[in-house]
């Protein structure tokens, strides 16, 4: 059994590692869905309310709280007889890591995926998914968010690093390459 959690700013890959996992049967657990989910329940449209309600649900249920609402869905796949190794997407801080390291000791690991801001700046322009992906400022800002829940000590704490700058293919096979080292079963290209 193994549980990798991937850590890594916006533009980063994380997306394209989750693919990657996906792609070789590997179960994904995004921590955002959880936050995605928060907001649906409370009336909330997730993309204009994102960072307000993963604030919110740290306040009220304490640090720890997404990670550990992800619990459940790790173990749910866990206990499936067709996997023995789980990607958890977005980590964001030492908390969290302390709770997954909690749950699963020596079988958890960090994988942080890096890549300079211009370059990720560029993939979040090509994405354009929202209005903050080609405003440099936002970005900047939202980097120093992400940067202010510590994603900075858990990028530092990773066990494992993706230098995320050369092709996508380079990149893909680089995480398959990982994902087969920590013992993702019979992996797919």
């Amino acid at each position: 059994m193994h549980v990798l959690g991937t850590v890594g700013l916006p533009g980063s890959g994380k997306g394209e590692f989750a693919d990657v996992a996906r792609n070789a049967g590997v179960p994904v657990v995004t921590m955002g869905d959880v936050i995605r989910g928060a907001c649906r329940d409370r009336g909330l449209d997730p993309a204009d309310h994102h960072g307000e309600v993963a604030k919110a649900l740290r306040e009220e249920h304490g640090p720890a709280a997404i990670a550990e609402q992800s619990l459940p869905h790790i173990r749910e796949h866990l206990a499936a007889d067709d996997t023995d190794t789980v990607v958890v997407d977005g980590l964001r801080s030492m908390v969290e890591v302390e709770a997954f390291t909690e749950e699963f000791g020596d079988e958890f690991s960090i994988v942080s995926i890096e890549a300079p801001f211009d370059l990720r700046a560029e993939r979040l322009g090509d994405r354009g998914r929202d209005g903050t992906d080609t405003d440099l400022e936002a970005l900047r800002e939202r980097d120093e968010r992400e940067l202010g829940f510590g994603m900075g000590d858990v990028m530092d704490a990773a066990d494992y690093r993706i230098d995320n700058t050369d092709s996508l293919d380079d990149f893909k096979a680089e995480a398959r390459e990982l994902l087969s080292r920590v013992g993702a079963n019979d992996l797919q290209h």
